[in-house]
């Protein structure tokens, strides 16, 4: 089971988040803090495996906030949420010990993926704000996740999700969050063109 609990001061994104994944089995929700100083408060009786972490607060900034808990509490997994693919934000919650960071235009299966890969120790960035990273590196190379490289490199085994799914020990919907965030991080239209970029990056 997966502890969350989101920092956000727009209660209409908390309940947005909180309806998406209320299904989920796996993911229990531990409530929510509009307010840095309400998050701090929270945490200290009750830790959360997972953090999602609104990088614009009205009392202090995420960036800083991310910094504040990944010290005081190393072991929570802290996703950046925000509504800017802005490579400033991105690059200053991962160097505060971030593990991911999503777009509020998220689906419920990205958001689903994103806590997923954090919980095993990976990166998430969102296509978006990997597009944005990726460009400002002037690389032409995708960046993409060591889940991601590990699905695609059973895509080009000819896998279909299920069998990824049962091989990896993730759900056929995370499998297919993965593949199309692989299809547009490649600007790839198809599995077999994307097969052949990741060889001409040689990536796999």
């Amino acid at each position: 089971m997966i502890r969350l609990f989101i920092i956000d001061d727009h209660y209409m994104i908390v309940e947005g988040i909180r309806s998406l994944l209320q299904s989920e089995k796996n993911i229990e929700w531990l409530g929510h803090a509009m307010t840095a100083e309400s998050c701090m408060a929270f945490l200290q009786h009750d830790l959360p495996d997972v953090l999602l972490m609104d990088v614009n607060l009205p009392d202090q900034s995420g960036i800083d906030l991310c910094k504040v808990v990944k010290t005081k509490y190393p072991k929570i997994h802290i996703i950046g949420l925000s509504s800017f693919n802005q490579q400033s934000f991105i690059e200053k919650m991962l160097e505060n010990g971030a593990s991911g960071y999503v777009l509020k235009n998220a689906t419920s299966l990205e958001l689903i993926a994103a806590i997923e890969t954090v919980m095993e120790g990976d990166i998430y960035l969102s296509h978006e704000a990997a597009i944005v990273v990726e460009k400002n590196q002037n690389s032409k190379i995708p960046i993409i996740t060591r889940r991601e490289k590990e699905v695609l490199l059973l895509i080009a085994d000819g896998l279909t999700n299920n069998s990824i799914s049962e091989k990896l020990f993730i759900s056929p919907t995370t499998v297919d969050t993965h593949r199309k965030n692989l299809l547009a991080k490649f600007e790839a239209k198809n599995t077999a063109s994307l097969v052949k970029m990741a060889i001409m990056h040689q990536l796999i």
